[in-house]
């Protein structure tokens, strides 16, 4: 990376330049992860939140105005201490050290630091969690329960097709809730059984409609969009969000978790189902029906294959029938 232009001590600029305390960096901090780094709004919030913590904490010690270069490990270490002591779990924990290290990361890049002392903390130990799923007889009732609402009007039908169309679209294509919500009219593509997803770091990928979200699709956008856009410029056209609220804006993210929990509700299924759920359902179906664990990586968006392996430790079915069937004495 060339390196950056910074203003002579007597030039007019300089006032500009942040002060010496930590704080002072937050802002710069914030957009050089929007902008440099390139990453989703709700990354950068994550990262700016974990940050808030640790200034706040900083602030409440005596040496409040500590600067970059003061830092030192063992005040580090101290606050990992703090994060402990709060209850919080460890996988909590090493998320605000990530955060920690990325941000002297930007100071050393900034020159406001000689050194990321961050970079010598240790994440705790994490127990592997396997992500819960539902089976398939689960989805089906999941994704047949909003045929069982009652509704009375235009507009509760179409948001009865909205809601089944975004179900369908979550178990279909096994994207994240911000991603079905991102999802422009001119990103599917139902003739050709496709869509075209935003996922993190804005990194573009390809996802699959199954015949049954292609049905669910269909169906929202001939009878119910139209009267949810309700002749609103902004949403309409072919760059248009795809996904309309009762008042014709854009579906957000925690609608979607609404609609996930009502639904899941209905379906007899367990309170913790969420978006997630359904796309760590896909993956673990995907794989049992004999998906290919990297084309099981490019549908997830995965950026490391190790990411995905954790649904080999999933579904472990049809590596019992691969061992039957082969194995001298299966």
């Amino acid at each position: 990376m060339p390196p950056r232009f910074k203003p002579k001590a007597d030039s007019r600029f300089a006032a500009a330049q942040p002060a010496p305390g930590l704080a002072a960096h937050a802002a710069g901090f914030h957009s050089y992860l929007k902008a440099e780094c390139g990453m989703a709004a709700n990354s950068v919030a994550a990262y700016s939140r974990d940050l808030r913590r640790f200034l706040d904490w900083v602030a409440r010690q005596p040496s409040r105005n500590v600067g970059p270069n003061a830092v030192t490990l063992e005040f580090l270490l101290e606050y990992q201490a703090d994060l402990s002591d709060a209850g919080l779990a460890p996988s909590s924990v090493g998320r605000h050290l990530v955060s920690l290290k990325q941000f002297f990361r930007y100071l050393v890049l900034e020159e406001a630091a000689t050194e990321n002392p961050a970079e010598l903390l240790d994440s705790p130990k994490l127990w592997d969690r396997l992500p819960a799923v539902l089976s398939p007889q689960k989805v089906e009732a999941f994704l047949d329960a909003p045929q069982a609402e009652r509704g009375a009007g235009e507009v509760t039908e179409a948001l009865i097709l909205r809601d089944r169309a975004t179900l369908a679209l979550l178990y279909a294509t096994g994207c994240r809730a911000s991603e079905v919500v991102g999802l422009k009219v001119s990103d599917v593509r139902l003739g050709g059984g496709w869509a075209r997803c935003l996922g993190k770091g804005n990194k573009e990928r390809v996802v699959g409609l199954n015949p049954r979200c292609r049905a669910a699709l269909e169906a929202y956008l001939a009878d119910a969009r139209p009267l949810l856009a309700r002749d609103r410029p902004s949403v309409s056209g072919e760059g248009a969000p795809l996904l309309l609220s009762r008042t014709g804006r854009p579906l957000t993210r925690a609608t979607v978790w609404d609609l996930v929990k009502k639904y899941a509700a209905l379906a007899g299924c367990s309170s913790k189902v969420s978006p997630h759920t359904l796309r760590h359902s896909f993956a673990t179906h995907m794989l049992a029906g004999g998906a290919d664990l990297r084309a099981l990586q490019e549908l997830l968006g995965h950026a490391s294959i190790r990411t995905t392996q954790v649904y080999t430790h999933v579904e472990h079915t049809r590596l019992k029938a691969v061992h039957a069937k082969h194995h001298p004495r299966g």
